[in-house]
């Protein structure tokens, strides 16, 4: 079995048409058929139903498709870590993040990175929190931000580098708007703006207002950051959100008050994978990114309101 039947089957099995696959190979329709064929012939199995030029991946075949592309990037893993064992300051890193720190966390961190390793390349990859959890897993990213922090999971790595603070964003013109902090027992009787079921910020509140004894009235659900505090910024409710997720969201409209009680905070911080070692140039920023969180915390020191 070759590595160049692997990359023929994945395009072939992936658009379902031996033409479109083999023109975006740029080699003859001839050869990766017949590259296909011999990896049939290897098998023992037919992958693929043929309908003249059309091809339907077969239940055998979408079982052989899941290991090949596994088999394509651990190949393309190793032949990274080779290259960066080499050279570990010429590397390129795969970075995992959420909205909610890519203003406070991000930009100071990779300037003084990149100051310090000016060879070493980024591709960043946005994502939500079960995102970026599942990407570590299916070895899309080895390295992600993220917080809270999970500490449970068999197949993931968490370490915390700082906590945070949560607050309340409530309209400017709320009843509550000029106090200097606020307990959260004295919201029991609001409207609040969440995030939907099961995402993680909306999973924080429920936690905190269940923690004193109430459950949230939810009227109103946004499916972004922007949205959540857009929603609050109109009047309909009130929202609690982590410090850097309010990050610069400056509005006439809205307030943001501390919690005084109790003590709302969640972790940030890096995951990477239980049963992978980082590469070279991942482990150089790891390290980095440890040493750095040591003596300073992005949310504290821009102070941001």
């Amino acid at each position: 079995m070759e590595l160049r039947q692997l990359k023929y089957f994945i395009e072939v099995a992936e658009r379902e048409h031996m033409s479109e696959a083999a023109e975006h190979l740029g080699i003859a329709q001839s050869a990766i058929s017949r590259q296909i064929t011999n990896l049939e012939k290897e098998l023992g199995v037919q992958l693929f139903e043929r309908k003249g030029r059309n091809v339907k991946l077969l239940p055998i075949g979408k079982v052989f498709l899941i290991h090949a592309k596994e088999a394509i990037k651990s190949i393309e893993y190793a032949k990274k870590q080779i290259d960066e064992y080499i050279d570990p300051e010429r590397g390129s890193i795969k970075i995992g993040f959420p909205t909610s720190l890519a203003r406070s966390l991000l930009p100071p961190l990779l300037n003084e990175f990149k100051m310090n390793y000016p060879d070493i390349q980024f591709q960043l990859r946005q994502g939500t929190y079960q995102f970026l959890i599942d990407a570590v897993k299916r070895r899309e990213l080895n390295i992600a931000f993220i917080g809270p922090v999970i500490t449970d999971d068999p197949l993931i790595n968490g370490r915390t580098l700082f906590y945070e603070k949560m607050y309340l964003l409530i309209p400017s013109q709320h009843r509550l708007a000029k106090r200097k902090s606020i307990y959260l027992t004295e919201l029991k009787e609001e409207n609040f703006v969440l995030f939907p079921r099961g995402y993680v910020f909306e999973e924080l509140v429920v936690e905190a207002c269940h923690s004193v004894g109430f459950e949230p009235q939810v009227i109103s659900q946004g499916g972004d950051l922007e949205a959540v505090k857009g929603m609050v910024a109109t009047g309909i409710g009130i929202t609690i959100l982590p410090e850097s997720a309010i990050g610069e969201f400056k509005s006439p409209y809205t307030v943001k008050i501390p919690i005084s009680s109790p003590n709302l905070e969640r972790s940030v911080g890096l995951i990477t994978p239980k049963h992978r070692k980082l590469s070279p140039s991942e482990d150089v920023f790891y390290q980095f990114a440890l040493n750095y969180f040591e003596t300073n915390n992005p949310i504290t020191d821009n102070d941001i309101k």
